[in-house]
């Protein structure tokens, strides 16, 4: 659903993907002190980079996602993100070592003739050179997505709380120098719905 939601803020795709990591941030600080959890400062600290790269290609990944969404439809945009599963499939035996059989390879083929069909693209096709820089947005998150999914593989004992905190905040704070580099302040007037729905793509779509 967060492609709904991305179509009513009215915000620069950087901006939104800025302020969605330090609301998500700021959420789990929360929930962390609520719950009494405590940070893993070793894990952390023997997995910070890993973290740190794979939490600035989060941010930049919803960049791309959000940026897909305003040159085409939601069903394109999320038909091509979804491609990342498969990405990291084809991917898994020069990395993991994992065997790709006939088995998975029909399951890949079934998976994205799957989403074609529910896409509408086989009737409708791509509407033009707008249309196919969404494609190539979605695509582009995706290939982005499917290589923080194989970094995750390689954190180790860093709990799910912790993990997602410090990519958000390195998500954030890769956006923020981006972000003022390349927006205009002066030219956005957030509306009250619209703050309202950039929280829940924080809160609920991010936390």
């Amino acid at each position: 659903s967060i492609g709904i939601f991305r179509r009513y803020i009215p915000l620069p795709s950087g901006m939104i993907a800025m302020c969605r990591g330090f609301i998500g941030v700021a959420f789990l600080l929360l929930a962390m002190v609520v719950l009494g959890k405590k940070f893993s400062g070793k894990a952390i600290r023997a997995n910070l980079m890993l973290l740190c790269i794979s939490g600035a290609l989060i941010g930049f990944n919803w960049i791309f996602l959000f940026e897909a969404y305003n040159y085409t439809t939601v069903a394109t945009a999320t038909l091509c993100y979804y491609m990342a599963p498969v990405f990291v499939i084809l991917a898994s035996p020069f990395i993991f070592g994992e065997k790709l059989g006939a088995k998975k390879m029909g399951c890949v083929i079934c998976a994205v003739l799957g989403m074609f069909f529910v896409s509408g693209v086989f009737e409708n096709g791509f509407g033009g050179t707008g249309e196919l820089k969404g494609v190539f947005f979605g695509i582009s998150a995706a290939v982005l997505y499917a290589l923080v999914v194989i970094l995750n593989e390689k954190i180790t004992a860093v709990p799910s709380f912790e993990k997602t905190l410090v990519q958000l905040g390195s998500a954030a704070a890769v956006l923020l120098p981006y972000v003022i580099l390349t927006e205009d302040f002066s030219k956005i007037e957030p509306e009250p719905f619209s703050i309202i729905l950039l929280l829940v793509a924080g809160i609920v779509h991010t936390g």
